[in-house]
């Protein structure tokens, strides 16, 4: 009877310690397969970016009026983000990241060459940055074709792009890392950030950003 109780305990025992083994394992599972889904930086929520761009979230709010007519598109941040520390080059091959750019607000545009939109939001673009840029604000349009990179830098003197810096990623990171966050889904992509690197506002796809509506949305965010 005892050796009978002590076997009935015994597999009682590793009946519980199976279960809390399967249980774990599930968990974890939830966890990676989480991290697959959002991106990691998003679980980490970009280790204290949420303090720094409270106040990004504020603006966005105040600017949420002018998200309309042509740049209607545009969503304004509703949760404090840290854009990533992005990584590309300018024309003379360079290494450059966002943080080049602290202290200045930014409207930073994916495009490429392949991309039918992005080549027609372009001159609107160059158009923007020749009446708003500044020292508090640029117009930062990184480059993402993958061959021959000589090709892009053709195609804006061919349209005429005069106004904007050259800034290329041939790698597609910086396309990568805003995936990962919830920031990118195809092209063109177009973030505005504030000058502590915060996500104020983005915008999948192409806009008019010659427009009134364009520039108003734009100095409203430098409190002009």
């Amino acid at each position: 009877i005892f050796t009978k109780q002590l076997m009935t305990e015994t597999q009682s025992s590793f009946a519980k310690k199976r279960l809390a083994m399967i249980l774990a394992g599930g968990i974890a599972g939830v966890v990676v397969g989480l991290a697959g889904v959002y991106g990691v930086s998003t679980l980490t929520r970009n280790a204290g970016g949420d303090a720094v761009c409270r106040p990004a979230v504020e603006l966005a709010m105040k600017i949420a009026p002018f998200a309309r007519g042509e740049v209607a598109a545009v969503n304004v941040a509703k949760s404090p983000l840290k854009v990533p520390d992005l990584a590309f080059q300018d024309s003379t091959g360079k290494s450059l990241t966002l943080e080049h750019w602290r202290g200045r607000t930014v409207l930073l545009n994916l495009w490429a060459t392949w991309c039918v939109p992005c080549r027609q939001e372009m001159p609107a673009l160059d158009a923007l940055e020749q009446r708003l840029g500044g020292p508090g604000f640029e117009v930062v349009a990184v480059n993402i074709d993958t061959r021959d990179p000589d090709k892009p830098k053709a195609w804006l003197k061919e349209v005429g792009v005069q106004k904007l810096a050259y800034y290329a990623d041939p790698a597609a990171k910086s396309f990568q890392d805003l995936k990962s966050i919830g920031r990118a889904f195809g092209m063109p992509t177009t973030l505005l950030i504030d000058p502590k690197g915060c996500e104020i506002g983005t915008i999948a796809g192409p806009a008019e950003w010659a427009s009134d509506d364009a520039i108003k949305l734009i100095k409203a965010a430098l409190g002009q």
